[in-house]
């Protein structure tokens, strides 16, 4: 990645035309070609920029943009729509390329599978003297997300959201309907289970003989003590 600090202007050519006048901004040459124009302001959201496929070409100023002080131009073509980026450079601050490696990517804390893994570990917050019988439960149209025994032998199919709404009883619904067919898991009851529930997708649980239960996520987590609301 190269980092330039310069004063410059930049002019935005293709489906609509742009002008930048000179300013002093950064210029962010990314390994995949990419070119953002950052200001000092604006958050993480850069003035202008060129996505990949794209290429960019350091040409000579011509004698007038010379004489105007301009030092040189950066071209940025776009490979499929023609679209170009002309950055014309009146003064170097700073200049420095830096080697950033492979970046192995965004990691969420408090996806579904993580509260999936972690209320596998904890069924007692579903209830008492629940067992584990497995995580993603394999059936025809998918698998469930945890599959538990109750001490009477009965079994109880749990969906794991984030945020629970309709679709999501919809799908557990689903799966109860399945689940009841095999004479080994009957009978089958239903526990809907997310950081929030939406009222609508509570009253269609409740209507379905579903029980919906808040996780208090933190608190799974061990950071705070707290155990889940039931409703």
């Amino acid at each position: 990645m190269r980092l330039v600090i310069a004063r410059c202007s930049v002019d935005y050519t293709g489906r609509l035309n742009a002008h930048l006048p000179l300013a002093t901004r950064l210029l962010v040459h990314k390994g995949d070609g990419s070119l953002l124009v950052h200001s000092d302001g604006g958050s993480y959201k850069p003035l202008n920029w060129m996505s990949p496929p794209c290429t960019l070409t350091v040409e000579e100023p011509d004698a007038e943009s010379a004489s105007a002080g301009v030092l040189e131009h950066w071209r940025v073509t776009h490979a499929k729509t023609g679209d170009a980026l002309l950055v014309r450079i009146y003064e170097v601050l700073h200049d420095s390329t830096h080697e950033l490696g492979i970046d192995p990517g965004l990691q969420k804390d408090g996806v579904e599978a993580d509260l999936q893994r972690l209320l596998a570990e904890q069924v007692d917050v579903i209830g008492d003297g629940l067992q584990l019988v497995r995580r993603e439960y394999p059936t025809a149209i998918g698998p469930v997300d945890l599959l538990l025994r109750d001490p009477a032998g009965g079994t109880i199919a749990v969906e794991v959201k984030r945020r629970g709404d309709i679709d999501g009883v919809e799908q557990l619904t689903r799966y109860l309907e399945l689940l009841g067919r095999d004479p080994h898991l009957s009978p089958v009851t239903g526990v809907f289970a997310a950081q929030e529930i939406k009222p609508q997708a509570k009253v269609l649980a409740t209507d379905r003989g579903i029980r919906c239960v808040t996780l208090d996520y933190e608190g799974m987590k061990g950071i705070e003590s707290g155990a889940p609301r039931l409703f």
